[in-house]
């Protein structure tokens, strides 16, 4: 099939694309007044090229190509590509790739095509191949764009009606389990079925493929542990042992295939010491609750735990998107305290995730931390975030005393971040 046929197949898709439902996004934006590069990254299937697709359409003319087709990243000669773009569409101005990083040497065409005076609008897959190689090659002339699956308020505008406080706490309870794909929610797919192909997808077409990497399963068990123990500590040696990888270094090096590909994502531990906080122990997140749920091992879900992982991805985007870095904070006596915030050089504010405060000795256990952390770090912004205890206490202990905030998940979900 000659390039131009192809790309006249991708405009027909997306023609019938934009005849779907689309779901706005409450946060990410194209602005196309500038010349600069817009970059929007994220994980497969999260909604990068409907939303791009969607913005574009909007009283605008432009090409597409999505590189997701293997014929065309065999193409030798870029100016063919172009050459069929402006035959499909008329000679746009805007030009959208699609999964750019599946197009050998696409960073030298692209910054080609900007000199040229051509407005560009790329996704990707890959946070390795996009940040990094965009911060070497194309310094000062892109804006990054962060793409993830549905956020709280976005799986609530599905509905399409303003919902009761018990409402909103119910499809809660759906997200915390099913997690915020689109297209499942949309289309009324299976979502574990979904997921899992999915993830099988990003496995093997995203990293083993690209990585060559022999021992296909090996990854594969190591994701699926790693899905089985969210929102917990790691390090290389233990999970060596686990899944039978014998060598750390590859362990190591699996992780940062996993997080590039936008699976997973760890968390450091706080330290005023940037060397402790490079060696320090982990902890593991995972960018959708939904791949818990398809893929892990356990039979019974840990429903603190996946409180604790939606957390951890509002905080992600957040830190993505330059606003803040987070970590997490851990004593000499192993009391722990979930998130640490910092803007610049001050540390923000202090939170602690716990599903379950009716008991006495769990709740004085996660505020014991808290409070101990707050007088550690100076931080007086102490944050609880728990299924439905709202308001704020004075609390003492042995001499450390505080003003702590309670807040339902869904409320700090829907918050103004």
């Amino acid at each position: 099939m000659i390039i131009r046929d192809i790309i006249e197949l991708q405009k027909r898709e997306i023609d019938s694309l934009l005849k779907e439902r689309y779901i706005e996004r409450v946060e990410p934006n194209i602005n196309l007044s500038n010349s600069l590069i817009k970059v929007i990254i994220g994980p497969r299937r999260a909604g990068k090229s409907f939303f791009s697709i969607y913005t574009l359409s909007k009283n605008n003319k432009f090409g597409y190509i999505n590189f997701d087709d293997e014929e065309l990243t065999r193409v030798e000669d870029y100016n063919e590509l172009i050459s069929a773009v402006n035959s499909v569409y008329g000679t746009p101005k805007i030009l959208f790739f699609d999964e750019i990083q599946n197009l050998p040497r696409w960073e030298l065409f692209i910054n080609r095509l900007q000199r040229q005076g051509h407005i560009l609008v790329v996704t990707g897959s890959n946070s390795h191949l996009l940040s990094k190689e965009l911060a070497t090659h194309l310094t000062g002339r892109h804006f990054q764009i962060i793409v993830f699956p549905f956020s709280f308020k976005e799986y609530l505008n599905f509905e399409k009606k303003n919902l009761t406080t018990s409402e909103i706490k119910e499809k809660l309870n759906d997200y915390l389990i099913f997690g915020g794909y689109p297209e499942p929610l949309i289309k009324k797919i299976n979502y574990k079925e979904y997921l899992s192909t999915l993830l099988n997808s990003i496995l093997f077409k995203d990293i083993v493929k690209r990585y060559k990497i022999r021992y296909a399963q090996a990854i594969s068990d190591l994701s699926e542990q790693l899905l089985s123990n969210i929102a917990n500590e790691y390090s290389y040696n233990s999970l060596s042992k686990i899944s039978k990888i014998k060598s750390t270094h590859t362990v190591e090096k699996y992780i940062k295939y996993l997080e590039e590909s936008f699976i997973f994502f760890s968390v450091k531990r706080f330290s005023y010491k940037m060397k402790e906080q490079i060696s320090s122990i982990k902890k593991i997140y995972c960018i959708d609750n939904g791949f818990i749920h398809a893929r892990a091992f356990n039979s019974s879900q840990n429903i603190g735990k996946l409180y604790e992982n939606v957390v951890a991805v509002e905080l992600k985007k957040q830190e993505l998107n330059g606003k803040i870095n987070f970590y997490y904070w851990k004593n000499q006596q192993q009391e722990e305290v979930d998130f640490v915030v910092k803007e610049g050089i001050k540390i923000k504010q202090l939170i602690q995730v716990c599903y379950n405060l009716k008991g006495a000795e769990t709740k004085n256990r996660e505020v014991r931390s808290l409070l101990k952390a707050g007088n550690e770090l100076k931080c007086k912004n102490l944050l609880v975030i728990n299924s439905d205890k709202e308001g704020e206490e004075e609390i003492e202990w042995f001499g450390i005393k505080a003003k702590v905030k309670f807040t339902p998940l869904w409320k700090w979900l829907l918050e103004e971040k």
